[in-house]
């Protein structure tokens, strides 16, 4: 099966689109060694992330096993990751609103 989306480390919970997906379509991608597949959920444009793990809200978005973001909303797998979705931790001063929200 044709690599539809790249993931670089197997703690990453997104994948990156190597192509525009379109919604219902199932992609294949590889995770430690494995090929898993995938059936997205929503439009997924070329380069954009698309969840390969269920992301709690507030939870971290990680890719290249690093945290890139927090979620605003839960995740599921198949749904497009991007700024609807997610709030990104770098070069921000204003997250303490998100994490106050879990005190």
């Amino acid at each position: 099966m044709k690599k539809q989306a790249v993931v670089i480390y197997e703690k990453d919970n997104v994948a990156t689109c190597v192509d525009h997906i379109p919604a219902g379509t199932t992609i294949s991608f590889f995770r430690g060694g494995q090929e898993e597949t995938l059936t997205v959920h929503q439009d997924i444009p070329l380069g954009h992330k698309v969840a390969i793990r269920p992301i709690a809200k507030r939870g971290d978005i990680v890719k290249y096993a690093e945290s890139i973001g927090l979620a605003t909303v839960d995740i599921q797998p198949g749904q497009h990751v991007h700024v609807h979705n997610m709030e990104s931790q770098r070069g921000r001063g204003d997250l303490d609103s998100l994490k106050e929200d879990t005190v």
